[in-house]
This record gives C-alpha cells, sequence and structure tokens, in this order.
C-alpha cells in the first residue's frame, strides 16, 4: 500500500500534515477520522452518499391531498364546499368542518391531480376558509 501513496501528488502546502498522518499507527489514525468527522459534522463515506442520492431522480408527484386548515368566518359556506367536494352528508360534512375549526386539519379529498386540488382549494378560499395540498 505504500507504493500505491508514492505516486499520488501532495500539494506542498500539505506536505508536513501527509507526513505527519503517514508516521501514525492504524488505530490513532481511525481515531482521528472519528474525531475529525465529528468535529466538523461530516462522514467519510459522504461523498459516495451523496453521489448515489444525487444520481437517482427524483419522482415526479401525480397524486394530491387537499387539508382544510381553518375553517373562517363562514362556516356554513365551507360546509357545502365540503359536501359538493366529497359527496358527504351533511352531519359529515359538518363533523370535519367542526374539527377543522377546533384546530386540527383534516383531510377532505385524497388521491386528485394537481389541478383538481387546486380548484379545490380556490373553492374553500372563496369561502373563506384556508386549504391547503399535500
Amino acid at each position: 500500500m505504500a507504493e500505491e501513496t508514492k505516486d499520488i501528488q501532495v500539494p506542498e502546502k500539505f506536505q508536513k500534515l501527509v507526513s505527519e498522518i503517514e508516521k501514525m499507527p492504524i488505530v490513532e489514525l481511525a481515531e482521528l477520522v472519528k474525531v475529525l468527522e465529528n468535529k466538523f459534522g461530516v462522514s467519510a463515506a459522504a461523498p459516495v452518499a451523496v453521489a448515489a442520492a444525487a444520481a437517482a431522480p427524483e419522482e415526479e408527484k401525480t397524486s394530491f391531498n387537499v387539508e382544510l386548515k381553518e375553517v373562517g368566518a363562514q362556516k356554513i359556506e365551507v360546509i357545502k364546499v365540503v359536501r359538493d367536494v366529497t359527496a358527504k352528508g351533511l352531519k359529515e360534512s359538518k363533523d370535519l368542518v367542526d374539527a377543522a375549526a377546533a384546530g386540527t386539519a383534516q383531510l377532505v379529498k385524497e388521491g386528485v391531480k394537481k389541478e383538481e386540488a387546486d380548484e379545490i382549494v380556490k373553492k374553500f378560499t372563496a369561502a373563506g376558509a384556508k386549504a391547503e395540498v399535500k
């Protein structure tokens, strides 16, 4: 292994440091690597992991969910939008809106296309509510 390292050109500014590291026993060298990883918050294996993650293309999301975040002042209008969008009955729609009014975001519609999700959000906004596409 020492023969392989002789072929590598070490820049002059690092020669002293590299020669000190070459004199270290393997156990101390492993300890030094751990200290440097902890000190700088990096990993000696990070470049490989980053390269692998960058090489994998991210899939484009095609299915979206709509959550009702806040009801606003026009609760009845929001209930009408929930009924229209979900085809739920009056009681189920009211219960969903009441839960959202209590501060818990409610899933209104799931697994829809981006365009449909945006339209649903627009309906809630027109009714004075706040909804979000996820």
